[in-house]
C-alpha cells in the first residue's frame, strides 16, 4: 500500500501596504497669553492704586502732626508771654 502525504503550508497575513499618521496642530494658543498679560496689568493697575492711597494717607498723617506740633508750640508761646505778663505787673 502507498502512503499518501499531506502537506499544508500557512501565508503569512498580508501586510498593509500604506501607514496613516494622524498629526494635530494647536491653533489658537495665544489666548492664553492674552488673558494673562490681561490680568497681570490689571494687579500692576491696582498695586499703583493701593501704593496712591497709602502715599495719600501718609501726607494726611505728617500734615496733621504738623498742625498739631504748631498748635503745642503757639501754647507754648502763649504760656510763655502770660507768665512774663504776671511777673512784670508785680513790679
Amino acid at each position: 500500500m502507498a502512503d499518501e502525504v499531506y502537506t499544508t503550508t500557512e501565508t503569512p497575513q498580508a501586510v498593509p501596504s500604506h501607514t496613516t499618521v494622524i498629526h494635530e496642530t494647536r491653533s489658537g494658543g495665544s489666548g492664553t497669553g492674552i488673558v494673562l498679560a490681561v490680568v497681570l496689568l490689571i494687579a500692576v493697575i491696582g498695586g499703583l492704586y493701593l501704593f496712591s492711597q497709602n502715599s495719600a494717607s501718609e501726607a494726611a498723617k505728617n500734615n496733621a502732626v504738623a498742625s498739631a506740633a504748631k498748635d503745642v508750640g503757639k501754647a507754648a508761646t502763649n504760656i510763655g508771654d502770660a507768665a512774663k505778663d504776671a511777673v512784670n505787673t508785680d513790679k
